[in-house]
C-alpha cells in the first residue's frame, strides 16, 4: 500500500482493479461461454443467409450500412447484426475476467431475455406454432429462441449477484462523464418516446395491436427471427431512459452497459443517415416542419452516441475513476514515500 495526503491506493505490481474479484470468477467464465455459444448462433444464421442469398458477402457487407445496398433477403436484420458483435465483445470481455462485462452482459440478458419472452407468448398461438413445424427451418429457429432463453436466465442468474465492491472516492471527473452521458442518453430516448407517440396518434395507428407486436411474436404471422420494429423501438425507449437514470445517478457499474447500447445506436443512426443520404431525403427534409426536427434529431443522436462511447472509454471512466488515474500518475512522479 501507498500513501498520499491520508489516503490509501493500492498500486502493487499485478494488482488490477478492472478485473472481477476472485470469487466471482465462476460467474464470468459462465457468462463468457454463453454469450459465446449464442454469438455464434447468430453467426451461423448471418452465414446462411448469405449462402441462400443472390448476392455476394461484399454484397452483404455493404448491406450491412446501406439498407438499399445488399439485394439479398437475410433472416436477421439490423438489431440482430448489431448484437451479434455485442455478445461476441461481451463474452470476451467476461471470459478476461473485465469488471467492465457485468453491466454489458446483464443488458445483453435482459434484452435477450425479453426477445425470448415475445415469442414464447406468440407460441401459444395455434397457428403460429403450426408454422414452426411446417416450415424447414422452423426446427433450428425454435431451438435458437430456446438456447437464447437458456442464455439470458443463465447470465442474469450468475451476474446479478456478482456485485463488486465499490471506492470511498470515485472521482469528480468520473461523475461528470457519467452525468452527461445521463443527460444525453435521456434526452434521446424522450425524443424517440415523443416521434413513436406521434406516429402511434397522427397516422391512425393502431395502438393495442402495435402494443402487441411488441411483446407477440405471433401478430406479423410470419416466422421470423428478426426482431419486430414495434419491439426494438419501444425496448430502445425503455433502455436509453433507464441506463440515462442511472448514468445519471453516477452508478459506477453502468459503464459497460453504457458502452455496449450506445456503439449499438451509434451503428443504427448511422445507418439511417446512409439511407437518408442514398434517398436524397436531406435536399427535401426542410420542406416541412416535421422533416427538419426529424433531422434534427437524426443529428443529436449520431452526435450524443459518439460522445457517450467516447466518455464512456475516457479516462474519466476507468475502473476506480479520478483515484486510480492519480494514483498511477503520482507514483510515476515518484510522490509516494516506501511501503
Amino acid at each position: 500500500m501507498k500513501m498520499q495526503d491520508g489516503g490509501t491506493v493500492d498500486v502493487r505490481p499485478g494488482t488490477d482493479p478492472g478485473r472481477a474479484a476472485p470469487e466471482h470468477r465462476g460467474a464470468y467464465l459462465a457468462t463468457g461461454l454463453c454469450l459465446a455459444l449464442y454469438a455464434g448462433t447468430l453467426l451461423a444464421w448471418i452465414v446462411y443467409g448469405i449462402a441462400q442469398g443472390d448476392g455476394t458477402v461484399f454484397d452483404f457487407l455493404e448491406g450491412l450500412f446501406n439498407p438499399g445496398a445488399s439485394p439479398m433477403s437475410q433472416v436477421l436484420g439490423p438489431y440482430e447484426w448489431s448484437f451479434t458483435v455485442v455478445f461476441a465483445v461481451t463474452a470476451a470481455l467476461a471470459l478476461a475476467q473485465r469488471r467492465v462485462a457485468r453491466s454489458a452482459a446483464l443488458v445483453s440478458g435482459t434484452l435477450l431475455l425479453a426477445v425470448s419472452l415475445r415469442e414464447a407468448v406468440g407460441l401459444f398461438d395455434a397457428g403460429y406454432r403450426a408454422q414452426y413445424a411446417h416450415d424447414e427451418l422452423g426446427g433450428w429457429a425454435l431451438a435458437t429462441r430456446g438456447l437464447g432463453l437458456v442464455v439470458a436466465l443463465v447470465v442474469l442468474a450468475v451476474l446479478l449477484p456478482a456485485v463488486e465492491g465499490r471506492p470511498t472516492d470515485l472521482g469528480a471527473s468520473w461523475r461528470r462523464s457519467s452525468r452527461i452521458c445521463g443527460v444525453l442518453l435521456l434526452l434521446m430516448g424522450l425524443a424517440r418516446l415523443g416521434w413513436t407517440v406521434r406516429a402511434l396518434t397522427s397516422s391512425g395507428t393502431d395502438v393495442v395491436h402495435y402494443l402487441r407486436g411488441a411483446v407477440d411474436g405471433s401478430v406479423l404471422g410470419t416466422l421470423d427471427l428478426a426482431a419486430s420494429t414495434e419491439f426494438t423501438t419501444i425496448a430502445s425507449v425503455i433502455t436509453l431512459l433507464v441506463l440515462g437514470v442511472l448514468a445519471l445517478r453516477g452508478r459506477r457499474d453502468v459503464r459497460g452497459a453504457l458502452l455496449l447500447f450506445a456503439a449499438v445506436e451509434l451503428y443504427l443512426t448511422v445507418r439511417t443517415v446512409v439511407w437518408l443520404t442514398v434517398t436524397d431525403f436531406f435536399n427535401r427534409s426542410f420542406e416541412t416542419t416535421e422533416g427538419a426536427l426529424s433531422m434534427a434529431t437524426t443529428a443529436y443522436g449520431l452526435a450524443a452516441m459518439t460522445s457517450v462511447v467516447v466518455l464512456a472509454t475516457g479516462r474519466g471512466f476507468g475502473p476506480y475513476g479520478g483515484v486510480l488515474a492519480e494514483g498511477l500518475r503520482t507514483a510515476r512522479t515518484g510522490r509516494f514515500q516506501g511501503p
